[in-house]
């Protein structure tokens, strides 16, 4: 597995790599890996013949500066990490390195960006498309490949190759989570375990909403499902939205014939969980 910080020394690899037919898969991360990241990479493996991962904490999509201080930073277990799979390279550069200046791009996805973590995050999602427009042109991957968790981000994403009229296949990966139905994620390592014990609550409570729907209207079931995560004193709701699965349009009622998506963000202390589910 190469390790390789320069935007050149990339480039020069991947442009071999192609002359020899081999198709990019490529993996965007922030590091502080787990097996959800691992679940990635496994099936960029299994869908491209490169497979490329990214290790880089992008400060333009932290709307909250303390956030990014505390971010876990683990570069050298990510790399033991990933030296265990069939990742053929990871792409570990500095802040310098990719914004050599600074980057005032501002793009427009509408109320993509408006509802749920764009109304709780102001700017995160156009740092968000700043920094994977940077990493599509450098990479010029055939397919990249995110977590299903992060579901606005994806659907973002996908408008953003829309947008840039991209030749990128967008692949949505399945959430992995823990054994109490926890959603995996690297802000998991900042919880207390009193707290990370009191977040399966999140999961649990959005399968029971899937059990309920059909016995409470879309308004009730997202007030019952803010009134339960709240009851336990660890876990504080932002927002529970129930969403169509392409324009993020809130859902008025279940006669829609829209795919619904629930999606949640929860404050557990100092850390801040998100998750989904979909309601059939």
């Amino acid at each position: 597995m190469l390790v390789v910080k320069e935007i050149t020394e990339l480039q020069a690899i991947i442009d071999h790599e192609k002359k020899e037919g081999k198709t990019i898969g490529f993996v965007p991360t922030m590091g502080a890996l787990h097996n959800g990241h691992i679940s990635l990479v496994e099936t960029a493996t299994q869908q491209s013949n490169y497979v490329i991962v990214s290790i880089f904490v992008n400060p333009t999509q932290f709307n909250d500066k303390k956030d990014l201080i505390n971010y876990p930073r683990t570069l050298e277990r990510d790399l033991k990490l990933l030296d265990k799979t069939s990742c053929n390279l990871v792409f570990s550069p500095d802040t310098n390195t990719m914004y050599p200046e600074k980057d005032n791009r501002q793009f427009n996805f509408g109320q993509l960006e408006t509802v749920m973590e764009g109304q709780f995050r102001p700017g995160h999602f156009n740092g968000v498309a700043q920094v994977v427009s940077k990493f599509f042109e450098i990479v010029k991957p055939d397919k990249a490949f995110f977590g299903l968790k992060d579901f606005q981000q994806l659907v973002i994403i996908k408008a953003l190759v829309k947008q840039l009229n991209l030749p990128i296949e967008i692949v949505p990966c399945p959430i992995v989570r823990e054994n109490d139905g926890l959603a995996m994620s690297s802000r998991n390592q900042r919880l207390t375990k009193e707290q990370r014990h009191n977040a399966s609550h999140i999961y649990k409570t959005l399968c029971e909403a899937r059990n309920k729907a059909h016995t409470m209207s879309v308004k009730e079931l997202k007030q019952w499902v803010a009134e339960t995560i709240n009851q336990n004193e660890f876990l504080e709701t932002e927002y529970f939205e129930i969403s169509d699965d392409e324009e993020l349009n809130p859902i008025k009622d279940w006669n829609s014939p829209l795919n619904k998506v629930g999606c949640i963000a929860v404050q557990c202390g100092e850390v801040r969980l998100i998750d989904n589910i979909v309601f059939e």
